[in-house]
């Protein structure tokens, strides 16, 4: 049908936005001699014949500032377009850039961009407001491999990947579980496997191997979903609301926040693809320049398999900045997690970071940007423009590395020599920030978790369990090990993060290879599993300890005693003129000790809030404690003027309040 000039000019939004009588379309392509929109029988005339040329009356006007643009009446939502490009460097049928969706038939690479109407979902939460940023608890997850289910409640990701539906029915889980909010790995479309999803090249479509299509199994899931919607006192939604592909994942948000659970997106502007096909973005607008054509929106520099984007060009920030706020206001997500932004830097990008950081706050001042960022100065990241890079907080490696090194250390036995140093020092170092909360704690995440196309992993890489003894990574040992560490981590300063397994004491690495079932993590027979049941109640009960006690939020912290010999650390955290005080005491010897003398901040009875030596065997009848309380008896000790005689379990942790 032909292309027309309504509603049409510099204003008007870019890819496929719907009026009450059809369509508008706009696309980026500076270096084209003439851009088509392909629609209705042309786009089926198009995929039949590899010589079909497109018609003067289906092209669109360019508007002077290298995009094109025009409205196609009758076109609506869910019907499907592409443009043609008549370009200097490459010729033929491409993509939307800015497509909401993708068509499932025909499939993608071959797939077609579809026409989304945002208004279509009737989102239920309300007033929703995330959680502060000093207040969060992340959980991590692949979206593909987590968790999936067929109608018996078998396990199904042998056979499919897991879905946005999927990850939505599991809500109460991680509701119960205690953390507040949800990191999902890339949820763009890619088009390789073993890239952990980091592989992306449709920027603004939902990959559809989360999508569940029209059938028996959406239909399931549709009454699972409204389930949930129901236990709110929600209406739930209709079937032709659930079905696109977009609200699906608008369905997964909207679920979370009535669970109290924010959504943080992994967003990748360092680099795209792995690989690219004809339809691509890499195709879209190249130029030729000498014997090479070259990209508009890539330069030639490869990393992690892909390549780095053209951050010189404004037109490819502005494509990323417009990106990154479509996620936050079209699906009402909670925070972004940036990928690599050392190389994005190191690239040229500095100033793309700034004005990323600037418009997405912006959009949302309560959305967290988080970056990785791995450069020297740590604290730049967080700086605000120009001086720094204007990011709420980062990844941090200090804590992580030294805890998963005691675990190596302590892995050898009893007889090995354990330098506690390195974690009295990261406990108490912000790398510079302003607050503690802006850096994001670990001991486990996609890349140290992760098994790879060979199973060997990146250096470094296992799971704690597997770390706190190589040899059985479900003994007394592995476990005892693990909770002790795992209580350090979750007392520390800093937003906490957990990745998706680590609160059944998951020890097989993980891979996107969701058919390999070495790297599946095994939620089967949970309840029969004393091991991986135990270490899950020890974890639900550790977070609700965190979001219970403020000063395990705070900024305060000072390791008051650390004994190699004993193998002892002592950590006091509390609140500026609260008295909110907690004390954290955690032992690696392998034999418990009676008697053991601490500083404590305030004289009289501490109670002992949490034991990590009751759940082994939960409840274990013979756990090693104080009987829930101590009193200060002693003098001065540890820079305090009080002290008390307290008994620490084997490889365990004891916290005392106030």
């Amino acid at each position: 049908m032909p292309v027309t000039d309504h509603l049409v000019g510099q204003t008007t939004p870019m890819g496929a936005t719907l009026h009450p009588d059809g369509a508008t379309l706009r696309t980026w392509a500076p270096n084209a001699r003439a851009v088509y929109a392909v629609v209705g029988n042309s786009l089926q005339r198009m995929r039949a014949d590899p010589d079909w040329r497109p018609a003067i009356p289906d092209r669109l006007q360019t508007l002077g500032d290298g995009t094109w643009a025009g409205f196609v009446p009758g076109l609506a939502d869910g019907d499907e377009y592409m443009f043609w490009l008549d370009g200097q460097g490459s010729q033929g049928p491409k993509r939307d850039p800015y497509a909401r969706e993708l068509s499932r038939q025909p499939s993608f690479p071959k797939s077609g961009c579809v026409v989304r109407d945002p208004a279509t979902y009737p989102w239920q939460a309300g007033d929703w407001q995330p959680p502060a940023f000093r207040d969060l608890i992340i959980y991590q997850l692949h979206t593909g491999t987590w968790w999936a289910v067929d109608e018996a409640g078998k396990d199904a990701r042998a056979t499919r990947p897991g879905t946005f539906l999927d990850v939505a029915a599991r809500l109460p889980y991680l509701r119960d579980l205690g953390v507040n909010a949800i990191k999902l790995l890339p949820i763009q479309e890619s088009l390789t496997r073993f890239s952990q999803s980091y592989n992306g090249v449709d920027y603004f479509s939902p990959d559809n191997d989360y999508v569940v299509s029209a059938g028996a199994a959406f239909d399931r899931h549709l009454t699972e979903i409204n389930r949930l919607f129901e236990s709110f006192d929600k209406s739930g939604l209709t079937a032709a609301q659930l079905q696109p592909g977009a609200n699906q994942l608008k369905c997964l948000v909207d679920l979370a926040h009535m669970h109290g659970i924010a959504v943080i997106l992994d967003l990748v502007y360092n680099h795209a693809g792995g690989a690219f096909d004809d339809a691509s973005i890499w195709f879209f607008d190249r130029q030729p320049t000498g014997d090479h054509n070259h990209s508009l929106y890539f330069t030639d520099h490869g990393w992690a398999g892909g390549q780095v984007f053209a951050y010189w060009n404004d037109g490819v920030c502005r494509f990323l900045i417009d990106n990154a706020a479509f996620f936050l206001r079209e699906y009402r997500t909670d925070g972004i997690r940036y990928d690599g932004v050392q190389v994005i830097e190191h690239e040229g990008g500095r100033a793309l970071c700034q004005d990323m950081t600037e418009a997405i706050r912006a959009t949302n001042p309560a959305a967290i940007q988080i970056a990785e960022y791995w450069n020297p100065d740590r604290a730049s990241a967080v700086a605000p423009p120009p001086g720094g890079l204007g990011f709420d907080a980062e990844l941090g490696d200090g804590l992580r590395d030294v805890l998963r090194g005691l675990l190596r250390q302590a892995s050898v036995g009893e007889a090995a020599a354990l330098d506690l140093g390195p974690v009295a020092a990261e406990l108490q170092n912000r790398h510079g920030m302003p607050d503690a909360w802006r850096l994001v704690q670990c001991l486990e995440d996609q890349d140290l978790a992760y098994a790879g196309p060979d199973g060997a992993g990146p250096d470094g890489a296992a799971r704690v369990p597997a770390l706190a003894d190589g040899a059985d990574p479900s003994s007394w040992f592995a476990r005892s090990r693990s909770r002790a560490v795992t209580a350090l981590l979750l007392t520390a300063p800093g937003i906490p993060m957990l990745f998706m397994g680590q609160e059944i004491l998951e020890a097989k690495p993980w891979s996107d290879a969701r058919d390999d079932p070495r790297t599946l993590i095994r939620w089967d027979g949970l309840a029969q599993d004393r091991v991986r049941r135990d270490f899950l109640i020890f974890m639900t009960d550790l977070l609700h300890l965190r979001r219970t006690h403020p000063a395990l939020r705070g900024d305060a912290i000072r390791v008051s005693q650390v004994s190699h010999f004993e193998r002892v650390i002592v950590v006091h955290r509390w609140l500026d003129g609260e008295g909110a005080d907690v004390v954290i005491v955690a032992s690696l010897d392998e034999q418990p000790k009676h008697e053991y003398r601490i500083g404590l901040p305030a004289p009289g009875i501490w109670r002992e809030v949490f034991n990590s030596d009751a759940y082994d065997y939960f409840p274990n009848p013979a756990a090693v404690g104080n009987g829930g309380q101590v009193e200060t008896e002693g003098g001065p000790l540890d820079g305090f003027e009080q002290s008390a005689w307290i008994t620490v379990p084997a490889n365990g942790a004891v916290v005392f309040v106030r």
